[in-house]
């Protein structure tokens, strides 16, 4: 009679299928067309976890393509359109709240309670922009009081592809934090993401990938800053810069380059997971501040 552990052990052990971690580019997943990974190492149980995709400059040039197609109809939405979008993403996250505090609590080596309030802190952000989108234009713009028969306007207008380099603390609520204000305000992002803990990133742009977003308006490259930034710092393409979180070395080289054509530089929201919790963690100077003002001027009818 053959006993049964004899049994399963004859029939073989089966392995775990490993994850591999891609970009996402234009609402697809990409593997880097360098054919680069690096192995992510979970710091809970110092074991393997997923290979990551790490992007290279083409794949950068790539990125930057794609969201300048998005921008200009993204932009052309309503602002009401962009407002439901937003809103079905906060849904989608928290109907896999599960799934991802899971993740975020076995990579990061944090207690699982702390996860889950992370990520419901982002669903909530997720929500809190949504509700600006079409709210924003009228406290930010005005109507302004001018010495002349004329009426004078002052309207925002989306500043167009912005990179955001993510914070490498609280990657869920960090990501959600800084892209949601961007794409709120009609813009397209590429977002560098956590050098330390990209996969729970990557997790999130499946949700991005089934909610409704145009493909192109959010873009993830995962891999190295020190590498990805510089060149999308100087493409001629590139509108503005969100530079979170950078050390100082990195940060002035950036700043150089984007003095090519004049683009809008931001840095320097949170220094701590605190921040991102606190006051800081979200504002409406976080929309405007990706917004120009376009001026009109209209003559009284007689």
């Amino acid at each position: 009679m053959v006993d049964a552990t004899e049994e399963k052990e004859s029939a073989g052990v089966r392995l775990a299928v490993t994850k591999t971690k891609k970009l996402y580019i234009g609402g697809e997943f990409p593997r880097s067309e360098s054919g680069r990974s690096f192995p992510l190492i979970a710091k809970e149980s110092g074991k393997f976890y997923a290979n990551i995709a790490q992007a290279s400059r083409k794949d950068a040039r790539n990125a930057v393509e794609v969201a300048r197609k998005a921008a200009g109809s993204w932009a052309k939405k309503t602002a009401y359109n962009r407002g439901q979008i937003l809103y079905r993403m906060a849904e989608m996250l928290e109907a896999r709240l599960g799934e991802i505090s899971t993740e975020l609590s076995f990579v990061s080596g944090i207690k699982l309670a702390d996860a889950e309030h992370e990520v419901e802190a982002a669903v909530d952000r997720l929500v809190w922009y949504s509700g600006w989108c079409d709210k924003f234009q009228q406290l930010a713009g005005n109507h302004n009081p001018v010495a002349g028969s004329y009426f004078n306007f002052s309207v925002l207008e989306p500043t167009g592809v912005v990179v955001a380099v993510c914070p490498q603390f609280a990657p869920v609520l960090g990501f959600i934090s800084q892209i949601a204000p961007i794409i709120a305000g009609g813009n397209s992002v590429i977002a560098i993401v956590n050098e330390e803990n990209p996969a729970v990133v990557v997790s999130l742009a499946e949700i991005i990938a089934t909610s409704d977003l145009p493909g192109g308006v959010i873009n993830i490259l995962t891999g190295y800053r020190k590498e990805i930034l510089p060149p999308l710092a100087a493409h001629m393409d590139i509108n503005a810069l969100d530079l979170c979180g950078l050390d100082s070395a990195l940060r002035e080289e950036a700043e150089k380059a984007a003095t090519a054509n004049v683009k809008r530089v931001r840095h320097k929201r949170w220094n701590s997971i605190a921040d991102l919790y606190g006051e800081n963690g979200q504002k409406l100077d976080y929309i405007t501040d990706f917004q120009e003002y376009k001026t009109i001027w209209h003559p009284i009818g007689v």
